[in-house]
Parts: structure tokens; sequence; C-alpha cells
């Protein structure tokens, strides 16, 4: 981990997540996935130093990836590549395998399709991500540049591409009436039907018990909760009960079941989507396997409180982002390297990140970060 910091400018890297950030910001709201497809190449050519842009979708029958975005030095979508069979190249194959790739040597590479076109056109660096929802791939997003593309600026992309990832895949849902695999609210007349009859209607076989007064719930709140009930019908659940706050809503659960079953793997899926639109969901399970689900689901109209970060995990945030290493800032706070170490790891746990990149961004993103500070 002290390798990667050493290769980090960390004003670069700051510039680059503000940059990021605001293309983030421009998706919100978009229901359209051509268009957000279109603003993230766009974004990245007009921002970056890139010189074109590929974004491709994963067909419904994952045979396939269909180019829906290019901007750049192309921007036509029916060229060799407006298709490519799932595995195939090196997009199809990213797509397969959902593994990030970087390379600053793109003519010298075997799997090249024609290497004599990136020494024309003076292409050197090229970046393939994959899109992915629960490690499935929806898309890829791939990315060219003249010159060398840095190891940090791979890690700005992950991020840019989680937040694709939602983006997408809530265009996706929409673009399907939210419908899901179940013919008790398949027909558009489930979607005027309050969220709690049709979640009775899943759970046939339970008696859904409601608590307070039904408010509205956004499509993205209702499909999680019409996805867990699925989930709560094909595990046996025996009680199901909502229950509306005056914040939020409360969907309480229990499941009995007599055979070993991960069942963090169950609701896997209900986890991550419930981190993406402000929501919390709790399992407990007992020693007779009594398991407990709670799921708590902000409404609309609420907003995602901001992790709380202590003034200690904000400081030594804030100093790592600056570029200095764990014996520096320990040297500054007078604190030892150890407890330097116990801060960022709390932060990187609060912030849901998984490398200290990502932790400076989050950080930045909900305002715990100020300004850059000058090294002594």
């Amino acid at each position: 981990m002290s390798n990667d910091r050493a290769l980090i400018d960390p004003t670069r890297l700051l510039y680059e997540l503000q940059k990021i950030d605001r293309l983030n910001q421009s998706l919100s709201g978009c229901l359209e996935p051509k268009a957000i497809a279109a603003k993230v190449t766009d974004g990245l050519v007009g921002e970056f130093d890139c010189s074109f842009a590929r974004l491709w979708l994963v067909e419904s029958d994952r045979t396939a990836l269909k180019l829906i975005a290019s901007a750049g030095l192309y921007t036509r979508l029916d060229g060799d590549f407006a298709t490519v069979p799932m595995g195939a190249y090196k997009v199809g194959k990213i797509a397969q395998n959902c593994i990030p790739f970087l390379s600053n040597q793109l003519a010298q590479e075997a799997w090249v399709k024609d290497r004599q076109w990136a020494i024309d056109n003076n292409i050197c660096g090229f970046a393939g991500l994959p899109i992915a929802i629960t490690g499935k791939a929806i898309g890829v997003l791939a990315v060219f540049s003249h010159q060398p593309m840095k190891t940090e600026f791979l890690e700005v992309l992950k991020i840019l591409c989680s937040s694709v990832a939602v983006a997408l895949n809530n265009a996706l849902l929409h673009r399907q009436k939210w419908q899901i695999q179940s013919n008790s609210y398949e027909s558009k007349s489930s979607f005027d039907t309050p969220v709690s009859e049709q979640i009775s209607n899943i759970l046939s076989d339970v008696r859904l018990t409601l608590v307070g007064t039904e408010k509205p719930i956004d499509v993205s709140g209702t499909y999680i909760l019409l996805k867990t009930a699925e989930i709560l019908r094909d595990n046996r659940c025996s009680y199901c009960c909502l229950t509306y706050k005056s914040d939020r809503l409360y969907l309480s659960a229990m499941l009995a079941l007599d055979f070993p079953i991960e069942v963090e793997d169950i609701f896997s899926e209900i986890n991550f989507l419930a981190n993406n639109i402000y929501s919390q969901l709790q399992i407990n399970i007992s020693d007779n396997n009594i398991i407990q689900i709670k799921l708590a689901l902000l409404y609309q109209t609420q907003l995602k409180p901001k992790i709380n970060l202590s003034h200690r995990e904000r400081e030594i945030i804030q100093l790592l982002a600056a570029g200095m290493r764990d014996r520096e800032i320990a040297q500054k706070l007078f604190i030892s390297d150890r407890t330097v170490k116990f801060h960022i790891n709390n932060a990187v746990t609060k912030l849901k990140a998984k490398t200290r990149i990502q932790a400076v961004y989050q950080a930045y993103s909900q305002g715990h970060l100020t300004s850059i500070i000058e090294r002594t």
C-alpha cells in the first residue's frame, strides 16, 4: 500500500475526484441508459485527457454487448465493435470476468485486433472496466488516450463505474417498468397499488401486519421492498410486518431454516441495493436457526445521513489526502504509526471504501475534506 501512495499526486488526485464528482452528479435523475452512457463518454473526453471513450451494455440474454455511446475520436455506433460477443476481444473478456484492465502499450498488446491503427493514431493508453452490479457485469467502459494513464486514474475510473452501474441499473429497471418476475405485480395496474398490497400478494401464505399510516415510496424503494418480499417467499417466511414511522419504513420478517445456508448470500443483492438507495439491512440469526431481518427504508423525501467521522479520523484523512505517509502523519499529530493506521482503517470502513483512494473520494464528496494541506 505504501508503494501505491508513493505514486499518487494528491493535488492531481483531488482535482480528478472533483471532476468525477461533478460527472456523477450529472447522472442524477437520468433514467435513459443511452443518455447516461453519452454523459459518461462525453465527460471523459471533455474533462480528462482521453482521445475517445466507449460504453457497451450487456444484452439481456448475456451472449453479447451492444455499443450505446462513443465520444471523441470515434462517435459512430455501427462499426466493427458495435456488437461484441461475450468473452470475445478484450471488451468481451472484461464483461465475462469482471476484471479491470490497464495498458500503456496498446500497440504491443497481442489481443489488439489492429495494432497499426493504434500506432497511426498515437494511442498508447487503454483502460477497460466492468460496470457491474453484485459481481455481474451489465456493461463495459473503455477509455483510450494518447498519453500513458497513471494507476490512480484507474482507481478514479473504478469510482465512476460504481456510480454508473447504479445509474444504469436503475434506468434499466425503470425501462422495464420495475417488473419483478412475479405474476402478482406484472400488470400495469400493480404500479398504482399500495406497496403493502403488492407485498401481501407475493407473501400469499403469510398474514402481513401493517403498523402506522402507509406513505408513498419511490420506485427504487418499491423495487427493493418487492424484491425482498420475493426472497422471503422463496425461503419460507413465517412472519412479515411493515411499520411506518415518521422518517422511515421498516420491513421486519422471520425465517425458520432447517438446513445449512449462507443467509448473507441470499440477501446479498438486497444489501447492495440498500446501501445505494439510502436504506439499511440487518440480519440476526438465533441459536435455533431463526433468522430475523430488518430493512429500514428512508422515505423519498428524506436524505441519506452523512457518515459520522470522528474529529481525529477527519484530520488524518485530510493529511492523507495531502500526500502524507503514515509516519509523517504520526509525527505531525504526535501519535504512533499504529494509531494512524487504526483511524485510517476505521474511516475506510465507515465510508464503505475498499481502498484509501476511495476513502479520500468519499470523504471529499461528503464534505469532510476542506483543502489540500501544504506538507511541512
